[in-house]
């Protein structure tokens, strides 16, 4: 696909809203007809600026209300540490982000518990994988803004 243009972009803020709205929606919110919309919908996703279309979950109700960061600094910078932490990591569900970060902290990560209690456990999961030098955990107090969508207005029309 070249460059996005215009309905592509309202196509895609749509999309991040709410990916179940029927084709029929979608096409009159952006401005098309429905055969055209579905094209260009097909086209976004075969081209990869739709990866997958989601449900977001409530924390809350399914009792991983507790947002915890997780600040690691390590003394091993090597390929293969690199790829037994990420291994160590993948397969925890509660850690739903990780990052390998520049400046103080190496890697960051997010993860999603219950409670205390929950977070001791998946400590004890992951060093039990991996040797950590240093590792901070901060709890969240409060979510203030929390979203899946991607800012548009970088993209190349």
């Amino acid at each position: 696909m070249a460059k996005l243009d215009a309905f592509d972009l309202r196509i895609l803020a749509r999309l991040q809203e709410d990916a179940s709205l029927p084709l029929a929606e979608l096409a009159e919110a952006v401005g098309l007809s429905s055969s055209p919309c579905w094209r260009r919908v097909q086209k976004l996703e075969e081209s990869g600026y739709i990866k997958r279309r989601v449900a977001l979950l409530d924390r809350e109700k399914l009792k991983a209300g507790v947002t915890v960061f997780i600040a690691i600094k390590t003394a091993r910078h090597s390929m293969e540490w690199l790829e037994r932490f990420h291994q160590a990591v993948h397969d925890l569900p509660e850690i739903v982000d990780f990052y390998r970060m520049s400046g103080e902290i190496d890697y960051l990560l997010k993860a999603y518990v219950a409670d205390i209690a929950a977070y001791d456990a998946l400590y004890k999961k992951l060093i039990s994988r991996i040797d950590l030098s240093d590792v901070t955990s901060m709890f969240a107090m409060e979510e203030l803004k929390s979203t899946s969508a991607i800012p548009l207005g970088f993209a190349e029309v």
